[in-house]
């Protein structure tokens, strides 16, 4: 079948690869895997672009030698969102004298869940796809599966990216057509090579990926 595969780039990530030595990952070649007898169409990754911390200053140059390697793909597209950086009054887990509340900076990723569900929707009414392929654990798209599988009468598969959870969300799996889950094999053998080349040169997998 022609397959579209739509990518919740941060639900991937802490679902699988945070902790994991194959953050390098060719989304391509693990679709196919796990889908090796459908035609991949169209791949759509949803993502924001990150903000240095001051644990982590190189973190926005990593995500963006990532998403280059990403746009190496030819039929993949990446939707990015936007990330919103506040100040909140939360309590703390250990208060401090008469103190149980503090305030600290709350960073939000948003639009990712949104832009996938309308882009799953829109590109169904235009019959873009035979198989929708998500890669998320999120319960926000329930809804969005469903309509594509009730008006659409398009079959909508989740692939489970929780390796630690192992199942996925109840909601997905009664919502969808059929649910598969990533596992380590998978991520080791879809790997990027080191380096990679596009118009503006070398690509080179991040140190200590």
């Amino acid at each position: 079948m022609k397959a579209n595969i739509y990518i919740d780039g941060f639900n991937l990530y802490y679902g699988c690869l945070k902790d994991s030595p194959f953050k390098w990952l060719d989304v391509s070649k693990l679709a196919q895997a796990l889908l090796p007898t459908d035609t991949i169409h169209q791949i759509k990754y949803f993502t924001a672009k990150v903000s240095a911390r001051p644990n982590d200053p190189d973190q926005p140059m990593r995500q963006q030698t990532y998403l280059r390697a990403l746009n190496t793909i030819p039929n993949l597209t990446t939707i990015l969102g936007r990330f919103q950086t506040r100040k909140v009054y939360m309590p703390l887990v250990n208060p401090v004298e008469q103190q149980n509340k503090a305030y600290v900076v709350r960073t939000d990723e948003k639009g990712s869940d949104v832009n996938l569900a309308l882009h799953l929707l829109h590109d169904g009414h235009r019959g873009d796809y035979e198989l929708a392929i998500i890669i998320s654990n999120d319960a926000d798209l329930v809804e969005a599966i469903r309509l594509v599988r009730q008006d659409l009468r398009l079959p909508v598969g989740v692939l489970n990216p929780q390796i630690k959870a192992s199942r996925p969300s109840a909601e997905l799996r009664r919502a969808a057509t059929f649910v598969k889950s990533i596992t380590k094999q998978h991520l080791k053998a879809s790997q990027f090579p080191p380096t990679l080349t596009d118009a503006s040169g070398t690509i080179t997998k991040p140190t200590h990926w």
